[in-house]
């Protein structure tokens, strides 16, 4: 990771440690990697982890690699499926506000999120967000979505633009420009043989008629125009969203994942990464995160919580 990088995300965890801490259920953290990153979010003061698994293997792990969980609360659970359960418990019954995948597979604790009695479900499609800080990038450029839906039609996209403009806010101070969303594919053009191009016509037009809010959009456009004011003046796009897109909406997960790795493991980015439309966020991170990664995507779940409780109680 470049120091320009370390620097980007630095600055959105610093702006998290001004903020009350948030409490997260912790979903199995039965390995270093996930148990280490939410004791280390914790004596940063981002969060207040509830360890949620079983509290023998939890408490083994921490001894093995001297992991101290002194003052941290545990909850006990048996196998990975019932610490999901458990977690997602902690935050109907008011005990968490937010989720952390821990070394579970990412469908089981999912598979709780959206399970229709005892879930997290709202009137949101679920769908996840990568912020990515991506060298030579001013601002952190958000991709969606990556993980979630495989292949989504047009009203499960107006959830994920939505999710993805709602992050944003959450994001950036308020006094910054107005969020700009491009609705990517392999053309700029609107062609009936690509439906993706279809769908990006009608999203704008959606965001047109107050259907989508909070953003501008545009799309079709392809990466090059949607990232690069000189491409797209080469194209003759004019659009105040072309060349300076904050936020990236991929046409589905594959071609978003590759995006997203491609980003990571050819311009050397840095991806944090969250699961939006639940009742809270879900903060999901991989075995291979850095530290600073981890501790972003953190970041990112305490901003978004902090950002519904103003949206809640009407504040600023």
């Amino acid at each position: 990771m470049t120091q320009l990088e370390h620097s980007r995300f630095q600055n959105l965890i610093d702006r998290c440690r001004a903020l009350p801490p948030t409490s997260v259920a912790v979903a199995h953290p039965c390995d270093e990697t996930s148990l280490a990153g939410a004791v280390d979010a914790a004596r940063m003061g981002l969060i207040v982890p509830i360890l949620v698994g079983p509290v023998s293997r939890i408490t083994a792990v921490a001894h093995e690699h001297d992991i101290d969980l002194s003052g941290l609360q545990i909850e006990d659970a048996g196998f990975s499926q019932a610490s999901a359960e458990r977690a997602v418990a902690l935050v109907r019954e008011g005990k968490a506000e937010a989720l952390m995948k821990g070394s579970l597979h990412t469908d089981e604790l999912m598979a709780e999120v959206v399970r229709r009695e005892a879930g997290l479900r709202t009137g949101r499609r679920i769908s996840h967000c990568f912020v990515m800080d991506v060298p030579g990038h001013d601002q952190p450029l958000i991709i969606t979505d990556a993980a979630i839906n495989i292949a989504p039609g047009l009203s499960e996209k107006a959830d994920i633009v939505q999710n993805a403009i709602d992050l944003a806010h959450a994001l950036v101070p308020a006094a910054r420009r107005e969020v700009r969303v491009a609705i990517l594919s392999a053309t700029e053009s609107i062609n009936p043989a690509v439906p993706s191009t279809i769908e990006a016509a009608a999203l704008c037009k959606m965001s047109e008629r107050g259907q989508i809010t909070g953003a501008v959009l545009d799309g079709p456009l392809a990466l090059d125009n949607a990232i690069n004011l000189e491409a797209a003046r080469i194209k003759g796009i004019k659009s105040v969203v072309a060349g300076q897109a904050d936020i990236l909406v991929a046409p589905d997960l594959e071609a978003g994942n590759m995006l997203a790795k491609s980003l990571t493991f050819l311009a050397g980015a840095a991806a944090a990464g969250i699961v939006l439309g639940a009742r809270v966020p879900v903060i999901l991170t991989s075995r291979a995160d850095s530290v600073t990664t981890r501790l972003a995507s953190c970041a990112v779940a305490v901003m978004v919580a902090h950002a519904r409780k103003r949206q809640a109680t009407g504040a600023a």
